[in-house]
């Protein structure tokens, strides 16, 4: 009689499995929030996941990963909020600061990019690699 309860719950993991599958090949480039939609098909794996190890008795171990899945699927979602998610996050839409021409450390990213492009056409190496040099002058 377990086995076939172990086989049901089986059954129903791989189906679980089969439509998140689905669900993430379907989605296509044109989806807004893709990030947030990915990780709620994946919590399908996840309940997927869950089934599949309390059918196989392991019971400890469906608990912690029941209790942690969340947590993580949270942070991901957070991190790419407050970093990346500039169509939903308006502290994110802001322009770039302007850098200071003066600055030896900083020079902004065109700046950067004439000084390789102008090397790369002196120096014929492999296009792979990009090298950036800064020069000191002791007597600053």
């Amino acid at each position: 009689m377990i086995e076939y309860v172990q086989s049901i719950l089986l059954i129903i993991a791989a189906f679980l499995t089969i439509v998140s599958a689905m669900g993430l090949i379907s989605l296509n480039n044109a989806t807004n929030n893709k990030v947030y939609a990915r990780i709620h098909i994946v919590g399908l794996f996840d309940i997927a996941c869950i089934i599949a190890m309390i059918a196989l008795g392991q019971y400890l171990l469906a608990g912690v990963y029941f209790i942690l899945a969340p947590f993580t699927a949270h942070a991901i979602a957070n991190a790419y909020w407050k970093k990346e998610d500039r169509e939903n996050n308006v502290d994110l839409m802001t322009v770039e600061e302007e850098v200071d021409e003066n600055h030896p450390f900083i020079h902004p990213k065109e700046k950067m990019q004439a000084l390789e492009s102008e090397n790369s056409e002196k120096l014929k190496v492999d296009d792979r690699f990009s090298v950036t040099t800064i020069e000191i002058d002791e007597g600053e």
